[in-house]
């Protein structure tokens, strides 16, 4: 298994976003809403590891070629950390599901600390919630034990369901999907996952099972679709 998710240093950054009017009329009063938009930031080096040591002045903000303004900038680490973790039940990963499993379950236990919360998914060719959002390790590891094999693969309509999951909730939010990158029968397609990820302002993290180095019988594609997924959504 090629493991592309890396715990990395959350940073987070609110931009100051103001509408501007044309000339006005010297008695004419306008009233915009100022919104903050938030800006989630993964910060490595050349090696993977986290950076914990920038400022706000080390960064540099803009929107169609615009500078803005960062007016609040804080290091996540210390928020509620929210985790949707998908696992790939697929028949393409017969092999491998056993391997995926004992990643979920070490996963959880390395990562979730009590303020934190985890939400167990399986997909195959339908989605779903295993266990809801969480702190219990045992119910955890029992929703593990409870995950069966299934046929086709629905990946983008575990994404998307994930990401409504996670829109509500407050502080970091994350999904993590271990899969081998194919989608053979989704309700939503690749840019409806990306809206709802953006809108849910959740970062993906993929973990690609590769079961053979060579590109003959790979979903490649989907491979370099879902990389390319968690880059715009900022993770790996």
């Amino acid at each position: 298994m090629r493991q592309a998710a890396t715990a990395g240093l959350f940073l987070f950054l609110s931009a100051a976003v103001c509408l501007t009017s044309g000339a006005q009329e010297p008695d004419t009063t306008f009233k915009v809403n100022v919104k903050l938009v938030n800006v989630f930031v993964t910060v490595t080096d050349e090696h993977g590891a986290p950076i914990a040591s920038l400022k706000k002045d080390n960064f540099a903000l803009q929107e169609d070629g615009k500078d803005q303004r960062i007016s609040v900038f804080d290091k996540e680490s210390a928020l509620p950390l929210s985790i949707v973790l998908a696992v790939d039940t697929s028949l393409s990963t017969r092999k491998d599901l056993p391997l995926e499993l004992a990643s979920a379950r070490r996963f959880a236990h390395a990562i979730l600390r009590p303020i934190d919360a985890l939400s167990l998914y399986q997909f195959s060719e339908i989605v779903n919630e295993v266990v809801p959002f969480t702190s219990d390790l045992g119910r955890i590891d029992h929703g593990v034990d409870r995950i069966r094999m299934g046929a086709a693969t629905a990946m983008y309509d575990a994404l998307y369901l994930g990401a409504q999951a996670l829109e509500p909730r407050q502080g970091r939010k994350v999904m993590v999907i271990i899969t081998d990158g194919g989608d053979t029968m989704s309700k939503v397609d690749y840019k409806d996952a990306v809206r709802a990820a953006e809108e849910a302002e959740a970062i993906l993290y993929s973990i690609i099972v590769v079961p053979i180095e060579a590109s003959a019988g790979r979903d490649t594609g989907g491979e370099h679709a879902l990389i390319q997924l968690s880059n715009d959504t900022g993770g790996k």
